[in-house]
C-alpha cells in the first residue's frame, strides 16, 4: 500500500514547514510544523489577507508547471511578541496523468528566526532613539512651562491686589498640572509595562494620551524647521476593549510618526474614535504623500521599508502583530498624493458595561488666559519699544507683561509674518522672538529683518538645547526659563545704556 501525503511528511526534518496542496487551493496533506505555524484548517489561514492573495498566486502558478521560491510571509502568532516570517518554496510535481495546469504542488519551507531576533534588537534601538527624540522635544515644552512659572511668581512680587494675585497663581498651579501629566506620560511610556494579561482600556482616552505624549514630533520638531502640522481629535466617547495598555501605546505612536514623516511638508494629523455592533474603532489619518499600490500592498512585512538607512522595516510589522494578539484588524488606505488613513478596530472588551469618556487633560499652553497686570514703576530711566514673538500664547503674554513691568512698550506677535508686518509700521528698538515657530522659524524670521534692518538688536529666547546651531543673525540667546531681571539687563546692555 503506498504511503499517504500526511505519512510522507511526517518522516521531514521537524523544524520544516511541509505540504501538499493542489493548484485551487486544496490541502492534501501537512506536517506538524506546517500545522503549528499556519494552522490546520483553511491552508493558508495564519496568513494575512494580502499574504493569503500572494499565496494562492504563487500557488496556481505552481500548479501550471513553473517554480517558485524564496517568498517570505508573516505569521502572526499568539504566544510570540513579533509576527514570524516564513519563507516558502512552491514546486509543481509533474504527474504524468495531470491534467495540464493543475499539477499537485509540494510547499516547504521554514520560520526565518535569525531576521526574526534582529527585528526585535532594531525595534529596541528605534524605540531609544525614539525616546531620545522626544526627550528634546519634552526639555523645549518644559522650558516653556518654567518660563510661565517664573515669570508669573515674578508677577506675583509686584502684584497691588488679592484678584491679581490669585490669577497669578491659578496660572502657575495650571502649569504645574501640564508638568505633572507630561512626566507622568513620559514614565509609562519608559516603562514600556509587559504585562501578562488583558485588561480593560479606554481607547479614546490612550488615543488622546499618545496625541500629547508625541507632541515633540508633530508640533515642536516640524515647527523648528518653519512646517506646521494640524492635530485634529475627534476622540468619540467608546466601549471599554481588553488588552495591554503599553502595547497598543507602541502602536498608536508607530502610526503617528509615521503620518509625521509623510508630510514633508505639514499638514493634517487627523486621530478619531468611534464604535458600531462590530466592535470599536481607532484611526490615524495624515494628508501626506500617500503611497503607491505596491507599496501599500507591502508596508506590514518585515524587513519592507521606503526610508533607506533610517528605517528598519519592523515598526508596522511589529504594529501588525500587536494589533492580531488584540484579536484585532488593521487595515491602511492610500493613494499617492491623497494621503494615508489606517483603521483599526477591536472586538469590545468581555466585561464592558458602559462606555468610558477620555480623561481630561490639565490645560494646555495654549489656553491659559492670564489677568493682565496693573503698571508698576521702575526705576530704570531709559525705555524702549519692544517686539515680543512667540507662537505660544501664555509664554509670549507672561514675557510681554514682565517686560512692561520693566517699564517698556512692547508689542506682541504670534509669528514671523505678523512680526515683519509690525515692523513694517513701528521704529521697534528690539526683538526679543522664539525659535520654533511655524511658516517662519525665529531664525529664518531674524535673517529677513537683517536684510532691511542690519543693525536692529534681535534676540533668541529660546527653550532648545542646541539654539546656538541657529543663531547666525541673533545678538543673544537667552535661554528658557529666564529671569525677568537677567532679560532686561541684557536688552539695556544691548541697546547701549
Amino acid at each position: 500500500m503506498e504511503p499517504s501525503p500526511t505519512d510522507v511528511l511526517s518522516l521531514l526534518a521537524p523544524e520544516l514547514l511541509a505540504a501538499t496542496a493542489t493548484a485551487d487551493g486544496q490541502r492534501l496533506g501537512s506536517n506538524a510544523a506546517w500545522d503549528a505555524i499556519l494552522g490546520r484548517g483553511h491552508l493558508w489561514e495564519g496568513l494575512t489577507p494580502e499574504d493569503r492573495r500572494f499565496a494562492s498566486e504563487y500557488l496556481a502558478e505552481a500548479g501550471a508547471g513553473s517554480m517558485v521560491t524564496h517568498q517570505v510571509f508573516l505569521v502572526a502568532r499568539r504566544d510570540e511578541e513579533l509576527p514570524a516570517p516564513v519563507l516558502l518554496n512552491f514546486i509543481p510535481v509533474h504527474l504524468p496523468d495531470a491534467d495540464i495546469g493543475a499539477c499537485p504542488v509540494v510547499i516547504t519551507g521554514e520560520v526565518l528566526q535569525e531576521p526574526k531576533r534582529w527585528a526585535m534588537d532594531q525595534t529596541k534601538r528605534r524605540r531609544m532613539e525614539m525616546l531620545g527624540q522626544m526627550a528634546m522635544g519634552i526639555a523645549h515644552d518644559f522650558n516653556n512651562l518654567l518660563t510661565s512659572i517664573l515669570g508669573h511668581v515674578e508677577l506675583m512680587t509686584d502684584a497691588r491686589d488679592e484678584a491679581s494675585f490669585e490669577g497669578q497663581l491659578l496660572t502657575i498651579r495650571r502649569a504645574a498640572l501640564d508638568g505633572a501629566a507630561l512626566v507622568r506620560k513620559i514614565q509609562r511610556y519608559i516603562r514600556h509595562e509587559n504585562k501578562q494579561r488583558f485588561e480593560q482600556i479606554d481607547l479614546a482616552g490612550l488615543v488622546d494620551e499618545v496625541a500629547s505624549l508625541t507632541r515633540p514630533y508633530w508640533y515642536n520638531e516640524p515647527r523648528r524647521q518653519g512646517i506646521a502640522i494640524q492635530l485634529d481629535k475627534k476622540l468619540a466617547p467608546v466601549p471599554p476593549i481588553l488588552g495591554v495598555e503599553s502595547e497598543l501605546r507602541e502602536v498608536f505612536v508607530n502610526l503617528i510618526l509615521n503620518a509625521v514623516q509623510a508630510m514633508p511638508q505639514g499638514g493634517t494629523l487627523t486621530l478619531s474614535t468611534s464604535s458600531d455592533t462590530l466592535g470599536v474603532i481607532a484611526e490615524v489619518e495624515d494628508s501626506g504623500i500617500g503611497m503607491p499600490a505596491a507599496t501599500r500592498q507591502r508596508i506590514f512585512e518585515p524587513l519592507f521599508t521606503t526610508k533607506g538607512e533610517n528605517g528598519t522595516g519592523m515598526g508596522l510589522p511589529v504594529s501588525y502583530g500587536i494589533v492580531r494578539e488584540h484579536d484585532g484588524t488593521i487595515e491602511v488606505q492610500s493613494e499617492p498624493g491623497k494621503g494615508t488613513r489606517f483603521l483599526l478596530r477591536f472586538p469590545i472588551g468581555a466585561l464592558a458595561e458602559s462606555p468610558l469618556p477620555a480623561e481630561a487633560e490639565s490645560t494646555s499652553l495654549t489656553e491659559i488666559e492670564e489677568p493682565e497686570p496693573p503698571p508698576v514703576a521702575s526705576d530704570r530711566t531709559e525705555r524702549y519699544l519692544l517686539l515680543v514673538v512667540d507662537d505660544e500664547p501664555m509664554v509670549r503674554n507672561v514675557t510681554a507683561k514682565l517686560l512692561r513691568l520693566r517699564g517698556h512698550a512692547v508689542e506682541e506677535a504670534s509669528g514671523g509674518v505678523e512680526a515683519l508686518n509690525k515692523l513694517a509700521d513701528h521704529p521697534f528698538d528690539l526683538i526679543v522672538t522664539d525659535l520654533g515657530m511655524p511658516g517662519m522659524s525665529g531664525s529664518e524670521l531674524a535673517y529677513r529683518i537683517r536684510q532691511h534692518h542690519p543693525h536692529l538688536c534681535i534676540i533668541l529666547l529660546t527653550g532648545h538645547t542646541d539654539a546656538e546651531d541657529q543663531s547666525k543673525h541673533v545678538d543673544v540667546v537667552v535661554r528658557k526659563p529666564f529671569q525677568i531681571d537677567a532679560l532686561d539687563a541684557t536688552i539695556h546692555r544691548l541697546l547701549g545704556e
